[in-house]
């Protein structure tokens, strides 16, 4: 019986274990994303500010160019902060 009882436990440790690993992961897994977001407003945000400024110098093809720029690295921001996230889901 004492045997049985030490077996349980040890069970009992080890899922409770892989549980708090895997809601660990899934908190890592969040935090990575909204970095990716936050990221991508940023970029997003730089490169409107930066068409606005050539926009109000009279540069309107410059303008464009630079809001293209800004949603480009937005993408691209909000591609790696989702590359991580699924990273360290399967971490």
């Amino acid at each position: 019986m004492q045997k049985f009882t030490i077996v349980a436990m040890a069970l009992l440790f080890v899922f409770v274990g892989i549980q708090h690993a895997a809601q660990a992961d899934e908190m890592k897994a969040a935090v990575e994303d909204m970095k990716g977001k936050v990221n991508a407003n940023t970029q997003k945000a730089k490169g409107e500010a930066k068409a606005q400024i050539e926009e109000a110098k009279g540069n309107k093809m410059t303008g464009a160019m630079e809001r293209a720029k800004g949603k480009t690295k937005a993408a691209g921001e909000r591609i790696k902060g989702e590359a991580k996230e699924l990273k360290a889901k399967t971490e």
